[in-house]
């Protein structure tokens, strides 16, 4: 399994439109935006910037502002979005806990920035979290009891909730209420 960065998030900010390190950053601040969801320091967010534009995902070039220091604004390039094309298709995303709190609130967030249906992301996140869960609720019946046996219950416990969320994650996101 891949490492989890903030890669295909920013190539998402950045296919809403150019943005300089300072305005991405912001995004990463602000609890309506990616803040609840990330954490980025300033030095990781101009590390993976970097590391895309090596990548040809994006480029940077100079834009001079008045009474302000010349900036990089970044687009994305043909590859970057084809790449966040992928991000936001990926057709078996993990079950695990920690990438659906991160990876897939950022799939939204950026489906909802970019007007892209909401609805395919969480039916696939819902269907691999709905397979992981049949396969440990199978595992459970040979499951000696102890702390292993506790720890696979702790795991189906939320497995279950999340599925249920999942659920329920359409209806938040339908502005009509509906």
């Amino acid at each position: 399994m891949r490492k989890l960065t903030p890669d295909d998030t920013l190539l998402g900010l950045l296919a809403a439109n150019s943005q300089h390190g300072y305005q991405l950053l912001e995004a990463f601040r602000d609890p309506q935006q990616l803040g609840q969801v990330w954490y980025v320091s300033t030095s990781q967010l101009y590390a993976v910037l970097k590391r895309l534009e090596q990548q040809e995902l994006i480029t940077g070039h100079q834009v001079a502002s008045a009474g302000a220091p010349t900036r990089t604004e970044y687009a994305l390039t043909e590859a970057g979005q084809a790449r966040l094309s992928a991000w936001l298709d990926e057709p078996q995303p993990s079950p695990s806990l920690r990438r659906i709190r991160v990876e897939f609130l950022s799939r939204l967030y950026i489906a909802g920035l970019l007007g892209y249906p909401a609805e395919p992301i969480i039916a696939c996140q819902r269907a691999a979290c709905a397979r992981r869960l049949d396969g440990l609720c199978a595992r459970r019946a040979s499951s000696p009891h102890g702390v292993g046996d506790l720890a696979l219950e702790m795991v189906i416990a939320q497995l279950e909730a999340i599925v249920a969320w999942l659920g329920e994650c359409d209806k938040a996101l339908d502005p009509s209420g509906s």
